[in-house]
């Protein structure tokens, strides 16, 4: 097996894996941005529901050795590192480890299916900052072209959301709505990329291989200044105005985290509770094997796109 690679680097968000932590991981979150106090206390309290901790960290390990094990069954036994943007372990620790392995060429994947400022280019520009600070800079690191569409990656999702229609009865699923979330985030961010163009796209592809024409898409964990104006409709909103039992799909998530379990598992339930509504959350991809091979595809095949 002939591989352009000599290391695949996993590029994610990071979570909090203890209570201590949640404090300082917000805080680099955060990172001088205002947000009003109120706001950090409420997620604070979010994870104090939830455990205390986030399971982020602890479903990209295994989405990584998931992704290892292919490769090497595939006759590509490269080394998947993990580096994340806002909590341990850090890309500047990853991209140093890789940099003393002798690797030199790597395949940086950002852990997010549709692309704006936030959940792009702020991990593209991390990781040459940690190239640098590590002093790494024969390091050459490519990133995969844009893969909300990728057929393995719908594949999957769908997959994920036939698994929760199966869990209705024959009268509830006539009647059924499914409903696919992303983060929100603000609107001139939104208005200056691909964002909501790429959610939609892998909904409606979604949708389209289940042939269910009951479907909508929503916004989720919306933060910041509260009179800046995010996209919308928030599923909050979604789930108090739908008649019928709601399949809920963060399909802008590929692993549990504090956003999916609290907005999603205790807010938005709640909200269908109150409007007497059935909601059922279909499980976010995290290590399905049509996932794993869509990455492994791109580590061996695939041609790789500047950041």
């Amino acid at each position: 097996m002939i591989c352009n690679y000599d290391a695949v680097l996993l590029i994610g968000f990071g979570g909090p894996t203890r209570p201590e932590e949640v404090r300082p991981f917000l805080d680099n979150v955060l990172r001088g941005r205002q947000i009003p106090r109120e706001r950090y206390e409420e997620v604070v309290y979010h994870y104090e529901v939830m455990g205390g901790s986030s399971p982020y960290n602890r479903q990209i390990e295994k989405q990584a050795a998931a992704l290892h094990a292919l490769l090497g069954g595939l006759g590509a036994g490269l080394p998947v590192y993990l580096g994340m943007r806002n909590w341990a372990p850090y890309l500047l620790s990853a991209i140093s480890e890789i940099a003393r392995s002798g690797a030199r060429r790597v395949l940086g994947f950002v852990l997010a299916p549709h692309r704006c400022e936030a959940s792009w280019d702020r991990y593209v520009k991390s990781v040459a900052e940690a190239v640098n600070e590590s002093g790494a800079t024969h390091l050459k690191i490519d990133y995969p072209p844009p893969w909300s569409n990728h057929p393995l990656f719908i594949d999957a999702w769908t997959e994920r959301v036939r698994a929760s229609i199966a869990q209705l009865d024959d009268a509830e699923r006539s009647n059924a709505v499914i409903v696919f979330t992303a983060h929100s985030i603000p609107v001139a961010m939104a208005g200056a990329g691909t964002y909501a163009q790429q959610f939609s796209e892998s909904s409606r592809m979604v949708a389209q291989t289940l042939n269910w024409k009951h479907w909508s898409i929503g916004y989720q964990s919306r933060s910041g200044n509260p009179r800046e104006p995010w996209l919308e409709p928030a599923i909050g909103d979604i789930v108090r105005t739908i008649e019928g039992p709601l399949i809920v799909a963060p399909i802008g998530f590929v692993c549990d985290h504090i956003e999916v379990l609290y907005d999603l598992d205790v807010e938005a339930a709640a909200a269908a509770r109150e409007a007497g509504n059935k909601l059922l959350r279909a499980q976010t991809i995290g290590e399905h094997p049509r996932f794993i091979e869509m990455i492994a595809s791109m580590v061996l095949g695939s041609t790789p796109s500047s950041p």
